[in-house]
């Protein structure tokens, strides 16, 4: 089993290069919209706790299935301890199954990410952010009150990527990522 984390900041492209290395591998992607956006859709809010127990189901029954892997996307706080934990608890559910696991960094800057918040597959894929107005505040906002970027050297995972990519195509970091880690 393979297990390849691609964090990074809003509108960064993780789950656009998660798409795209899904169709050059056999890992499946989960991004994390996907228990995001029918929670909101159920509750009419963001509820945390629930999905977090959704995600933790779908971890767990992936873990014991016989696919090749996962790619998981998700935004992360450098700066707050329980982001740290919450991937050793991902960590703590695959292990037992044998996973190898990888760690790639998406980077680019707020300008880029701005344009990448409101194209055609980010509103598709995450009806959250069809309010172009708040979703463009929010990632101003998380960007002044989150550091979702890390710094040189911060993270010491065995299998770590950091890939600049706002002038890179998504097909052309999802093939960075297959080879580097011979996926």
């Amino acid at each position: 089993m393979k297990l390849v984390f691609i964090i990074g900041d809003a509108a960064v492209g993780k789950m656009t290069v998660g798409q795209e290395l899904m169709k050059i591998t056999d890992l499946r992607l989960f991004h994390n919209h996907m228990t995001i956006e029918p929670v909101i859709e159920i509750f009419g809010r963001y509820d945390g706790r629930t999905i977090a127990g959704m995600r933790d189901l779908i971890f767990r029954n992936f873990a014991a299935s016989e696919n090749y892997g996962m790619i998981f996307t998700l935004m992360m706080d450098f700066d707050m301890p329980s982001e740290w934990d919450y991937l050793e608890h991902i960590r703590q559910i695959f292990e037992p199954y044998h996973t190898d696991f990888y760690y790639v960094e998406l980077i680019a800057p707020q300008e880029i990410r701005l344009q990448r918040n409101v194209t055609e597959n980010r509103l598709r894929n995450k009806p959250s952010k069809r309010d172009l107005e708040a979703s463009r505040q929010r990632l101003i906002n998380d960007d002044k009150n989150h550091r979702c970027v890390s710094r040189p050297g911060e993270i010491r995972f065995e299998h770590y990527l950091r890939i600049e990519n706002a002038d890179r195509e998504p097909d052309e970091v999802a093939r960075m990522i297959k080879e580097t880690f011979h996926l």
